[in-house]
């Protein structure tokens, strides 16, 4: 899954993030709860504002728990004993998926 982020944009809501996902708002505010990573700033009215680098590790957590299957404790476990190795990895395959999409565009114009 491969999320666009705007750039220059500092902080995206909670709808944004749920949208950009296609899933509820509750299961990213779920996951906000069970996964330390996460650290959105809260607005005066108590709304989670998500960073950039909480986009991109809701990306991970995603991948690791929708798309590889892993539990929730199997998420966190792998998060805690290889991020930094499974983030560079994830964020490998999202930029080769870029440019596989960008040459298949390139193919159709030929």
């Amino acid at each position: 899954m491969q999320i666009d982020l705007v750039p220059g944009k500092l902080y995206y809501s909670i709808g944004e993030v749920a949208k950009a996902f296609d899933v509820n708002a509750s299961l990213i505010r779920f996951w906000d709860k069970e996964f330390e990573i996460l650290k959105p700033k809260k607005n005066a009215k108590g709304n989670r504002m998500f960073t950039p680098d909480d986009v991109k590790n809701l990306q991970l957590i995603y991948h690791l728990v929708k798309e590889r299957g892993f539990t929730l404790e199997g998420a966190k476990t792998h998060l805690k004993e290889g991020k930094k190795k499974s983030l560079d990895t994830f964020e490998i395959i999202a930029k080769l998926e870029t440019i596989k999409q960008q040459l298949i565009q390139i193919k159709q114009q030929l």
